[in-house]
């Protein structure tokens, strides 16, 4: 091979591990962007990754989970201030259970829990994608429930419910909020981060939320409110599955 082809196949050679160089560097500096944000690819670690405990990240674990509307869908009816929601007329609710399927409800729950329902705030029971408390259940509690269920059935979007309770679609800690509001246990919406401080510390004996900075959610009577896990995009937040509060900060109002 003469001279001026070797000069040549140096620098060809020269120029090829130059650019594999700079694919690496690359490569490595995206993956450093991703483990950084916790971004959604299961390989980072992020929201996505089969392995995360529910809250554990400090992104709203729910996204990918809660079913929000698309952006040509119709805008939803507005919602009742929870005071409304609250106050409303007495009555059977849309899709609540007879009282024969109340009454079997907490019978299941008794035998699951080995003790009376609603000795230690259980027994709400949900039917329709409605809850129902039982009877002898504190007003507090109905009034909750009966807020919760005002927007059980509402569309999920990031930020609903933040600007006002009246809204027409709500995410996890407006949907708790509203929830709240309607039992007078809060003036004014608040974050998941924020709800890790309200009320007392610890779970209560018939509400406790459970929230940190990126999701929240709460159990009422034993049932569970949250957009987490709903079938469908105008699934019932309400849910009887549980799930796990590793890495969420219990909290009850006092008395509760």
């Amino acid at each position: 091979m003469s001279a001026p082809e070797t000069t040549q196949r140096r620098r060809v050679l020269s120029r090829r591990r130059v650019v594999a160089l700079a694919t690496c560097l690359a490569a490595v500096a995206a993956l450093a962007v991703v483990v950084a944000v916790g971004g959604d690819d299961p390989r980072s670690g992020g929201p996505a990754a089969a392995s995360r405990e529910p809250g554990q990240s400090v992104r709203d674990t729910e996204e990918a989970q809660a079913h929000p509307e698309p952006s040509s869908a119709e805008a939803h009816p507005l919602a009742a201030s929870p005071d409304e929601a609250a106050t409303a007329e007495e009555g059977i609710s849309p899709g609540a259970p007879s009282d024969e399927e109340v009454r079997r409800d907490l019978r299941e729950l008794e035998r699951y829990y080995g003790r009376r329902p609603g000795a230690k705030g259980g027994g709400v029971t949900v039917s329709g994608g409605y809850a129902q408390t039982p009877p002898g259940a504190p007003r507090a509690v109905e009034q909750a429930v009966a807020g919760g269920n005002a927007i059980a059935r509402f569309p999920y979007r990031w930020g609903g419910g933040h600007g006002s309770f009246i809204d027409d679609a709500y995410d996890c800690s407006g949907s708790v909020s509203y929830a709240l509001a309607a039992a007078g246990m809060l003036g004014a919406p608040l974050a998941s981060g924020d709800l890790a401080g309200w009320g007392e510390p610890g779970r209560g004996r018939w509400i406790t939320v459970y929230a940190n900075a990126g999701h929240v959610y709460m159990e009422v009577g034993g049932l569970r409110f949250d957009t987490s896990g709903r079938a469908g995009r105008r699934g019932s937040r309400w849910q009887n599955a549980r799930r796990s509060a590793r890495g969420f900060e219990a909290r009850h109002w006092p008395g509760l």
